[in-house]
């Protein structure tokens, strides 16, 4: 049985390739149930740092897989039930991104749409190759894409997320960098070392503080400012205190190389 979800590691970084190209990666049952399998065990593998995701073929990936969607209809409710069960695991292998201990960068090319951008959105970084096209283009289906536009909404401005999910319009790489859905644009041949070259700059952080950052981040983002400041400040302290954190603060001080134990 071909693993849908293949998992590479490169020393701290572990690679995950979507691998159902004839589909281009569509989020069917059996890719959602590999992808939350995938990212259940690295929660828990504290040798790596950073996770990159990308898929096999000529996409990155093409949201919902529609012909199982239809088959849904089949049951005696016309899917209703089949289809809050599938947006309740989407959302739930969505929202295990930004809650992994580690930095996940997704590795786009070729196409990005409906939930396949949600995604890209999802992840706490993007690389896209030069022609990349990114869309939440349900709407011309007749099908608004409610679950992606959460994501969505967070990455870009309001305007630029109602305007892509009404018109259901691609927006290119060049245009994803410039709205903040992406961080780095490169060209096609080049896409996989500029993925890698950012995640190798990553993994050479103290992980524990990249780790402790990223819940952070998150949690910070959902407070009013008074909140957030009270919530961080006490986050840095905790932060302050480590051995590591002693050690690479002198460091820089003596200008050194830090000795982390980790």
């Amino acid at each position: 049985m071909t693993d849908l979800v293949i998992r590479e590691d490169k020393g701290a970084v572990a690679h995950l390739t979507m691998n159902s190209p004839g589909s281009l990666n569509a989020l069917s049952d059996a890719m959602l149930a590999a992808l939350k399998a995938r990212f259940t065990e690295l929660s828990e593998d504290g040798a790596i740092k950073v996770i990159v995701l990308r898929g096999a073929g000529k996409a990155f990936c093409a949201g919902h897989d529609l012909k199982e969607m239809q088959r849904g209809r089949e049951g005696a409710d016309h899917g209703r039930a089949y289809f809050a069960d599938l947006f309740f695991r989407c959302a739930e292998v969505m929202q295990m991104i930004p809650a992994l201990p580690q930095p996940v960068i997704a590795e786009a090319h070729g196409i990005a749409t409906a939930a396949g951008c949600q995604l890209v959105a999802s992840c706490d970084l993007a690389v896209a190759a030069e022609g990349t096209r990114f869309g939440v283009n349900g709407v011309n289906i007749g099908l608004f894409c409610s679950t992606p536009m959460v994501a969505l909404s967070r990455n870009v401005p309001r305007k630029v997320a109602f305007e892509m999910l009404t018109t259901g319009e691609f927006i290119d790489a060049a245009r994803a960098r410039e709205v903040g859905l992406v961080n780095r644009v490169a060209p096609h041949d080049q896409l996989a070392a500029e993925t890698e070259k950012l995640a190798q700059t990553l993994a050479g952080k103290l992980g524990a503080a990249v780790k402790i950052g990223k819940r952070a981040f998150y949690d910070q983002a959902n407070m009013d400012l008074a909140q957030a400041y009270e919530h961080t400040a006490a986050v840095m302290v905790e932060n302050m205190l480590w051995r590591d954190t002693a050690e690479g603060v002198q460091a820089f001080i003596e200008k050194r190389k830090p000795d982390w134990a980790e």
